[in-house]
């Protein structure tokens, strides 16, 4: 079967956890750069990473990479590249997104209409008509300028892959889910260790560790650009990237995962996404303050989003709402603490310095990801019965 290139755009800071999902799919990386993770497959890797990718975008079928400082150069350049391959005589085209960094063509608009004619083109030439009716399926082209060089794919995926298809209830300022799927991975937590959220909002980080639990591929109950591509990814690829998704689901399984918000419906909202999720029989939602978060097992992990105070009027709160966090992190002496915010000040009223600390980008929101680390447990002895959080 031929060898394309897909890229996957992610969120910045998160290349390496993306890296590492991919390869577990058992594909092979061709660069990672800012923001995105590029790799080979066959068209059926189409379906399997839209299906199981959890921290990526969406997947573009790459066409090519072309150089060019003029619209003529633009046209010529576009116009050369076999987009008959991909696009299908009665296929609705169009470039819906041109970005351009650090070079000579900067609107994106004109970019996006140069090379529309440029396709029509070529296709017309190719296919031997006057015009194209589009009444088929869609093949939007997405269009990334760098210093005069373009990369340029077809967006296999439609609505970004972070909607699940689970929220439906949001809570004010939520985390997306690729982006918490992506933090809970940068932390050692497993199945096996408490899991607690306690600025649970929607329910994001419970959701995504449930589903993770779980084996719950986060594309299983939704729909894609690409599996209306009879004749480019055939629908036995989408059948076999199912039938793999259900075989590793393990819905039965025991953990504990939490879930905490002040907001009484905040926490009914979570509680709604998880039932759509699947997953409402493995989390435990609770209206309950940060003030009161304790937890009886000695080991565990917080991982949490509270709030930034982007609002003025919110942020004169913060200093006391941190204190509290780390008042209860005291209390959680021997556990695992993992915070995203963007209140620069956190560290302070936390009252500890982290251990680690990640600039990640949440949407144009620059945010940290402290990280404060607990011991390990100790390993269960064998034939002991007793396990540990």
């Amino acid at each position: 079967m031929n060898t394309v290139e897909l890229i996957a755009p992610c969120h910045f800071g998160l290349e390496a956890v993306l890296k590492r999902e991919i390869l577990d799919l058992g594909y092979e990386i061709s660069k990672v750069e800012d923001g995105k993770v590029t790799f080979l497959g066959d068209m059926e890797a189409i379906a399997y990473a839209n299906v199981f990718l959890r921290t990526a975008e969406r997947i573009l079928l790459k066409v090519g990479e072309i150089h060019a400082e003029t619209f003529d150069e633009l046209f010529e350049r576009t116009r050369e590249l076999p987009w008959e391959d991909y696009i299908p005589r009665d296929g609705k085209f169009w470039v819906a997104k041109a970005t351009s960094i650090k070079s000579k063509l900067f609107s994106p608009s004109d970019i996006q209409s140069i090379m529309k004619k440029a396709m029509v083109e070529r296709l017309k030439r190719v296919y031997g008509v006057s015009w194209f009716e589009e009444s088929g399926e869609s093949y939007p082209v997405r269009v990334t300028f760098m210093k005069d060089q373009a990369v340029i794919g077809i967006d296999t995926t439609g609505v970004s892959l972070h909607k699940r298809g689970y929220r439906q209830m949001t809570a004010k300022a939520p985390i997306t889910e690729t982006l918490a799927a992506a933090l809970i991975m940068l932390t050692p937590w497993n199945k096996n260790r408490i899991f607690v959220d306690p600025f649970c909002g929607s329910g994001t980080f419970p959701i995504e560790a449930a589903m993770m639990a779980a084996g719950i591929a986060p594309g299983m109950n939704r729909e894609f650009l690409a599996d209306k591509w009879d004749g480019l990814v055939p629908k036995k690829f989408w059948y076999h990237a199912l039938d793999e998704a259900n075989e590793r689901m393990d819905t039965q399984i025991e953990v504990d995962i939490q879930g905490y918000d002040i907001d009484g419906e905040v926490v009914k909202a979570a509680r709604a996404n998880a039932k759509m999720a699947g997953v409402d029989h493995l989390i435990h939602f609770q209206q309950r303050p940060v003030n009161m978060l304790n937890h009886p097992k000695k080991y565990g992990f917080v991982v949490t989003n509270p709030p930034y105070g982007e609002r003025i009027e919110e942020k004169a709160k913060l200093p006391g709402l941190y204190r509290e966090i780390g008042e209860a992190f005291q209390r959680l002496d021997s556990w695992s603490e993992y915070v995203i915010t963007s209140y620069e000040e956190a560290e302070k009223y936390i009252g500890r310095k982290a251990d680690k600390n990640r600039k990640i980008y949440n949407g144009m929101i620059k945010t940290y990801f402290y990280q404060f680390l607990g011991a390990k447990p100790p390993k269960p002895r064998k034939n002991q019965g007793e396990s540990f959080g």
